[in-house]
């Protein structure tokens, strides 16, 4: 079986609070982005081996988020075969566009669709909720609104953005989630991610915000200047995507 992880933006992302398990509440609009894609194939064999190409993976394969949502589901779901991964990546790493939980989610969605679990198999979600906050998202297929830690989504339609093109950029700079947050602060807005992306994108520049720009921008100006470059090059909208450093630009088809 092979599958086609693929990217995704955020269009808006506020911080609202620090969270007692340490975490954040956030609010976000997870848009995907199918033209930028890993590829993962996965084998039946009688034995258990990941191999992947295409990315500078030095560590170990149990660290890998393909391996652990595999040994996750092997845990839960006895019937599951030994198989043998290859991933190719494609989606830059450090750049905020999930490529390491788009992966993961489409290794659990291979092995329930072999094992014959249903989409909505809550055993599934909470597989994917476990591996990474914004794991989940990619169970579907559609733009959804993200809370909690990213895991509480809501599906939700943009039909505006069937006009826009989505231009990346992959700046020369890996940005951990870790260091994102260690310098944001929390606030809640005066109007929600949710509110602001029923409005025309035309208006988005000057209310949708990231949070995490406020941050990182300080300490890598090169992003700054490259969301500049992204208007004067003709962007309606244009932020960086998730924790950075990857940046994105809405253009007029």
């Amino acid at each position: 079986m092979v599958c086609f992880p693929y990217a995704k933006i955020n269009l808006g992302l506020n911080i609202l609070r620090k969270r007692p398990d340490g975490f954040h509440d956030l609010e976000t609009c997870f848009y995907p982005v199918k033209e930028v894609c890993d590829v993962l194939e996965m084998i039946e064999s009688h034995e258990e081996t990941f191999e992947t190409e295409g990315a500078d993976w030095e560590g170990k394969k149990e660290d890998n988020l393909v391996w652990k949502a595999y040994a996750a589901f092997r845990n839960m779901e006895p019937r599951c075969p030994p198989f043998n991964w290859y991933l190719l990546k494609k989606i830059p790493s450090g750049g905020g566009l999930g490529g390491g939980s788009s992966d993961a989610a489409f290794a659990l969605r291979m092995l329930a669709d072999f094992c014959g679990w249903e989409k909505q198999d809550t055993r599934l979600w909470q597989l994917a909720a476990s591996l990474g906050s914004d794991c989940a998202y990619f169970l579907l297929d559609s733009p959804a609104l993200g809370s909690g830690r990213g895991e509480v989504l809501e599906p939700v339609s943009i039909p505006e953005m069937a006009h826009y093109e989505i231009k990346l950029v992959f700046p020369d700079v890996k940005i951990s989630t870790a260091q994102a947050f260690s310098q944001v602060k929390p606030a809640v807005p005066e109007k929600s991610v949710s509110d602001i992306i029923k409005q025309p994108v035309s208006t988005w520049r000057k209310e949708l915000k990231n949070d995490f720009e406020a941050s990182v921008f300080p300490q890598f100006p090169q992003l700054q200047k490259c969301k500049e470059q992204l208007y004067e090059e003709g962007a309606v909208y244009a932020a960086m995507s998730g924790s950075g450093s990857a940046l994105f630009g809405l253009f007029p088809k």
